[in-house]
């Protein structure tokens, strides 16, 4: 797939699929909206808008009320790529927010996937 499909792709084609691989690890709903939160800076009514308008990945990172400062320090590799390494803004997001989901499914605490306890 190419760079430019992901960004144009909505957000809320692909959030199923992670609420799907954290529940088949018995995970929950609310862990993966939390992680979201986190990383975004979007409140649950502001996250379910954005589900609703049905969001490209590009725009949604992009009107983030709220980047985290600490996914600065998400690191390791998802589909084959460092996340550290990335360089295009948009595709480090989506992957941070990949490695996150990983890390909730591999049953990860929520205290370290947030990072900033």
């Amino acid at each position: 797939m190419t760079k430019h499909k992901i960004y144009t792709m909505s957000f809320s084609s692909v959030y199923p699929h992670y609420i799907t691989k954290a529940e088949k690890k018995g995970r929950t709903k609310t862990e993966v909206d939390e992680i979201i939160r986190w990383l975004t800076g979007y409140s649950q009514e502001e996250l379910e808008a954005q589900l609703e308008k049905q969001t490209d990945f590009e725009t949604f990172f992009a009107e983030a009320p709220r980047l985290h400062p600490s996914r600065a320090v998400i690191k390791g590799v998802i589909c084959g790529v460092r996340v550290e390494d990335i360089e295009e803004p948009t595709m480090q997001e989506i992957r941070y927010l990949d490695k996150m989901i990983d890390e909730l499914a591999k049953g990860k605490a929520m205290e370290k996937i947030l990072r900033d306890s």
